[in-house]
């Protein structure tokens, strides 16, 4: 709990840092965003790699493993659906789109800003955004009642990268091989899902 509040307390100064004006003018926020994220995959990787427990659970799940997208994708698309219940300012195809991105929030708006209009694009966005937040504020809470695949499902397409270190901290490093796999599968299905959901 004491990490998720670090983590969130980050986000809050990060807010207040970009409405304060205290940054430079042309400070390149994506630029060193990319570095703090390269070093972070970095240090996972080498954390990975370090423990040979994790090479052993691919082993053990073997063509298992594939059920833990298809069940995120499952999961996502019927929540999804039900949002376009409780919204009926929103379509079930919009919904169903938004939730495609599987918190891939930067390619997923674009996608449905350029299929369909900026105003989804940016819910897609805002969305997206929230579900890497809540994983990383919610994994030990999620971990802790509903097992060690529950920070892996609600991380999705993030879960290979941004949120992997909360998972595999706690779900285990054991978990992370199955983290970084989902994400890699869910990542490669957003553009095909969102077109699809949007042109057919």
């Amino acid at each position: 709990m004491r990490s998720s509040l670090i983590f969130f307390a980050f986000f809050v100064s990060g807010i207040f840092a970009g409405l304060s004006g205290l940054l430079p003018d042309g400070f390149d926020f994506n630029r060193f965003g990319n570095y703090a994220l390269y070093l972070l995959m970095f240090l996972a990787g080498v954390s990975i790699g370090s423990d040979k427990d994790s090479w052993r659970v691919l082993a053990t799940h073997n063509y298992k493993i594939v059920w833990v997208p298809v069940s995120i994708v499952v999961g996502t698309m019927t929540g999804s659906a039900l949002v376009a219940a409780i919204l009926p300012s929103l379509t079930l195809r919009e919904t169903m789109a938004v939730g495609a991105g599987f918190g891939y929030y930067s390619l997923s708006s674009v996608f449905i800003t350029q299929l369909h209009s900026q105003s989804l694009g940016v819910v897609a966005l805002l969305s997206n955004i929230f579900r890497e937040v809540a994983t990383l504020l919610a994994t030990p809470l999620l971990v802790g009642y509903f097992g060690n695949l529950a920070g892996i499902a609600s991380g999705g397409a993030t879960a290979m990268d941004t949120t992997l270190p909360v998972i595999s901290r706690y779900s285990g490093q054991s978990y992370a091989v199955v983290a970084v796999f989902s994400g890699i599968v869910l990542t490669i299905l957003v553009p095909f899902l969102v077109t699809f959901i949007l042109t057919v």
